[in-house]
């Protein structure tokens, strides 16, 4: 349960504090049984892209999509557990991950942005890769979110916005 999330995560600040957001990606999962045009953020994948890197463990930099295929499960596991009333029990079994540019949250709710989703499995992950060099930071609900749910947005089929863009009045 909570130990593989562990590790994730604090792999994740390891790398992130190294490297800045530009190894990251933000994650959305969305399931096709349920309302599939409603993606959820569930959190940020990081991942080394310096094959110099001292704390590197495979021999090739990991992929974005090598890096989301090879959390898909942990993922999907925790987000079952943030958003059980959209994403378990009769809805778990048709879930998709789907990548957004790092820290792009507010241009994705501002429908400046795509999503991109993740296809493949493992074993489309080099036999160079090492998951040690990815890391997991899960989105985390608070006060009101817990029951109502936290950043969701509108997307079609390909992961592009249904509706025009708008701005956010500061």
């Amino acid at each position: 349960g909570t130990k593989p999330l562990r590790v994730a995560a604090n792999t994740f600040d390891a790398i992130r504090k190294k490297y800045g957001k530009d190894a990251c990606s933000d994650i959305y999962v969305r399931t096709l049984v349920n309302d599939s045009s409603t993606f959820w953020f569930v959190g940020k994948l990081a991942r080394r892209t310096d094959l110099e890197d001292a704390d590197m463990r495979g021999n090739s930099v990991p992929t974005e999509m090598e890096a989301a295929l090879s959390q898909k499960r942990l993922i999907f596991e925790y987000a079952k557990k943030l958003r059980p009333q959209n994403l378990d029990g009769p809805y778990a079994k048709d879930l998709e991950l789907w990548l957004a540019p790092p820290d792009s949250e507010l241009d994705v709710v501002q429908n400046k942005v795509s999503l991109t989703k993740v296809v493949g499995s493992t074993n489309d992950i080099s036999d160079s890769f090492s998951v040690a060099d990815v890391g997991y930071n899960p989105e985390i609900y608070v006060g009101d979110e817990v029951n109502e749910g936290g950043l969701r947005v509108t997307r079609d089929d390909e992961g592009h916005p249904v509706k025009p863009v708008f701005e956010i009045n500061n």
